[in-house]
């Protein structure tokens, strides 16, 4: 299908990944439809994901029932059927991974538990066992890019494991990420242990910073900027990027074999309904990164999306419109503090509230 537009992206040396997974998607032959008509190259979950799939359908009663008894807690039982599901899509990606450049993509994403978003150690453990227990080479595991979660992603950059870093809403923070990143490859290096099958990406968080800042800007007399300091954020992102993966330190890396750390736009469907529902993807289309949006963007940007490379452009816009909100005392770097803590605990909730269902249906 040359003229799926999805599929299209591919070309300018993006790869889209799909933020959502269920049995359902899987079984039905979509997930396989998508990989083979979209060009999809990545699957990313989250607790709210899993919630939804869990929760609202049969799918999983049969497998939760069957350990009812167990000795298992609710929490453990959960990894059980998630991890499960994580090696039915991984294999599933098996193809993409071994594509022409192996290991390029073809990644699916589980996450460490919410509850661990600011325990260092308590990452670290959970990291290592689930990647221990999913047994695929091409799985990442999610940790959360909060100051606790640094040393967590160094560690386990620096164990061999493929590491997709999450609520990455600022720029200083992903400076420190990219830092966290250089620094387990180093620690890795100096012990001898091989570079180039790791991988990992950077999730940059875009429509929730502006959601919370449009009213600010509105209220500023901003409103010619609302809707564009996510983008802009991410250009600065992609600056950054451009910067450390051309340096001399990397290099040395990169001569081990090791694979950059693709900066991923997640949190990309539109809110406003004023806005293009493609705007997070049209916006941000460039080389070696990822999109991971939901099925409803897919499917918009499949029957009306715009293929062009804009990631590149419009830098000095994005830079103007950074300095125009700290002229005007909108201090983002406190904005995205807030919005850090506030995905933390909008990734808590959702996880209770599963962990809450699967302790029904086992009492059931």
């Amino acid at each position: 299908m040359a003229d799926n537009k999805v599929k299209q992206i591919h070309q300018h040396k993006q790869s889209i990944w799909l933020d959502f997974i269920d049995r359902k998607i899987m079984n039905t032959g979509k997930l396989k439809q998508m990989i083979d008509e979209d060009g999809l190259r990545g699957v990313t979950s989250n607790p709210a994901i899993f919630e939804k799939a869990i929760s609202s359908s049969s799918d999983y009663d049969a497998d939760i029932k069957a350990k009812a008894d167990s000795s298992l807690s609710d929490e453990e039982l959960f990894f059980e059927l998630a991890i499960a599901d994580i090696q039915q899509a991984a294999d599933l990606f098996d193809p993409v991974y071994n594509d022409d450049v192996v290991g390029a993509d073809g990644y699916v994403s589980l996450e460490v538990s919410p509850a661990l978003a600011l325990d260092t150690e308590g990452t670290i453990r959970q990291a290592k066992n689930l990647w221990q227990r999913v047994d695929r080479k091409n799985v990442m595991i999610k940790i959360p890019g909060t100051l606790p979660g640094l040393p967590a992603i160094k560690a386990a950059i620096a164990a061999g494991i493929n590491v997709n870093v999450t609520l990455i809403f600022g720029l200083e923070r992903y400076e420190a990420v990219v830092e966290a990143y250089l620094s387990g490859l180093e620690d890795r290096l100096a012990k001898g242990e091989p570079l180039s099958q790791i991988a990992s990406v950077a999730s940059f968080f875009l429509s929730r910073i502006d959601v919370l800042v449009d009213p600010i800007l509105v209220d500023r007399g901003l409103k010619d900027l609302k809707g564009e300091v996510a983008i802009a954020s991410a250009k600065k992102a992609y600056a950054i990027y451009q910067r450390v993966f051309h340096s001399e330190r990397w290099q040395k890396l990169a001569d081990k074999g090791a694979k950059p750390q693709r900066l991923l736009w997640a949190s990309t469907s539109s809110k406003d309904p004023s806005a293009r529902d493609t705007k997070y993807v049209e916006a941000l289309i460039g080389p070696d990164t990822v999109n991971t949006a939901p099925l409803e963007t897919i499917d918009a940007f499949r029957d009306h999306g715009v293929v062009t490379d804009t990631l590149e452009s419009g830098l000095h816009s994005a830079d103007n419109t950074l300095i125009q909100l700290h002229h005007a005392g909108i201090d983002l770097q406190q904005i995205t503090a807030h919005l850090e803590q506030e995905a933390i605990e909008k990734f808590n909730q959702p996880f209770k509230t599963m962990l809450a269902a699967i302790a029904e249906k086992r009492n059931s």
